[in-house]
């Protein structure tokens, strides 16, 4: 294990000298990170070239683009200006492709371009949302508080998304299990018991017929069941495509009970958490509103909510516009109309974001909480059926012989 000195920010903007002891310099480096830090130098305590990790061109992703957010602010509000915090941030780069983007990120702001200009030319990287607050932040002169509010909005969304992710895992997994352990019953378990069963005839129970037929079709035909559902997800994906099809099942997913109202408050709290994030950065409410409007992935609500932007034009405050929709909570209009009213839009929009998010958290976990004794109990069922058909078979086999 190696030793290496550091030079490095604090969250508070204080630096930072030590040492610490590590595999690799990625890994000393992603260790200094986890704890906050916003490197300046890192190098071998005894001297040396660095190693560097390659991602080998791995896209930048929503993981990256957080760090590169926090890092930046907390560079910028050390002091550093945009170009040497950019090579500050290039140096310490543990990956190939990031270090290629912050390069670019350069070269564009020293030729003379702002930040928020260079940062439109990478639409996967970061999209409008991301680009209009930093160019919010240099119309103001804060870019620095403006990056620390953009990296504790990327934080919050990817811990709410983290949680619903990681929410659905088990129930995927419980499911899985399930229909592997019902497919090897049928094709591997049941067809063990057709020479007992063989000159039974219609002096076998109904339920174990129909368990060995179902039994000798898997085992026969398993390869075309797996044709057919692969097919099935091909034509439902494709299905999904469509604009029809897309439409259709985000409203039948919104009537759904229980979880209807999760995707509703999830999609809800992405769109007030946009706006008001945009609002408290000094960007317009048209621009904030149309910004939000594209974050939002449910059609049905991204169309009702299509109206605010011309509602806006006409002058017609945001509440009413939202109650017209005949779409939206009490709890939406209510919270729109007291932030109209008290000039304060931007913090009501926010506060509705974070009761949302609690409320989509408690509505998992409830779902849950009644989905996995449904499929535990389903699968139990279709299992417990098979063992009383064969065990049917077997007594009327015992009552023929005697």
């Amino acid at each position: 294990m190696a030793s290496f000195s550091y030079r490095a920010i604090s969250n508070q903007g204080k630096t930072v000298d030590g040492s610490i002891s590590a595999d690799r310099i990625e890994l000393a480096s992603r260790e200094l990170r986890s704890q906050g830090l916003t490197l300046l130098s890192l190098e071998p305590a005894s001297g040396g070239a660095v190693a560097r990790a390659d991602s080998g061109g791995r896209a930048a992703g929503s993981d990256d683009v957080l760090a590169l957010t926090r890092e930046l602010s907390v560079l910028l509000r050390a002091g550093l200006p945009i170009d040497r915090a950019l090579k500050v941030m290039i140096d310490m780069s543990a990956q190939e492709r990031m270090r290629g983007l912050l390069n670019e990120l350069l070269a564009s702001v020293k030729s003379g371009k702002g930040l928020s200009q260079a940062l439109a030319a990478y639409p996967r990287e970061f999209d409008n949302f991301y680009v209009n607050m930093v160019r919010s932040g240099e119309a103001s002169g804060h870019l620095d508080q403006v990056l620390t509010r953009l990296a504790e909005y990327l934080t919050n969304a990817k811990t709410v998304r983290s949680g619903v992710i990681s929410a659905l895992i088990y129930p995927a997994i419980l499911l899985t299990v399930a229909l592997i352990s019902i497919a090897a019953m049928l094709g591997f378990v049941v067809p063990q018991f057709e020479t007992l069963f063989a000159d039974m005839g219609d002096a076998l129970p109904a339920l174990t017929r129909m368990v060995i037929a179902g039994g000798d079709f898997v085992a026969a035909y398993g390869w075309l069941l797996v044709m057919l559902v692969a097919a099935a997800v091909i034509l439902v994906r494709n299905w999904l495509r469509s604009p029809h099809g897309r439409a259709e099942f985000d409203r039948r997913l919104l009537d759904l009970p229980m979880l209807g109202a999760v995707v509703f408050k999830f999609e809800v709290a992405k769109f007030a958490r946009t706006v008001g994030t945009l609002l408290g950065n000094g960007v317009s409410l048209l621009q904030s509103i149309a910004i939000a409007v594209e974050t939002v992935d449910n059609t049905r609500i991204k169309e009702a909510l299509s109206v605010l932007e011309p509602a806006v034009k006409r002058g017609q405050r945001v509440s009413v516009a939202l109650d017209e929709t005949g779409v939206f909570s009490p709890l939406v209009i209510q919270m729109a109309r007291v932030g109209e009213e008290s000039g304060s839009l931007d913090q009501m929009m926010t506060e509705l974001a974070q009761v949302y998010d609690e409320e989509v958290q408690a509505g998992i976990k409830r779902s849950l909480a009644l989905l996995e004794p449904v499929l535990i109990l389903t699968m139990a069922a279709f299992i417990a059926m098979i063992i009383i058909a064969i065990l049917m078979g077997i007594m009327s086999v015992n009552n023929l012989a005697i």
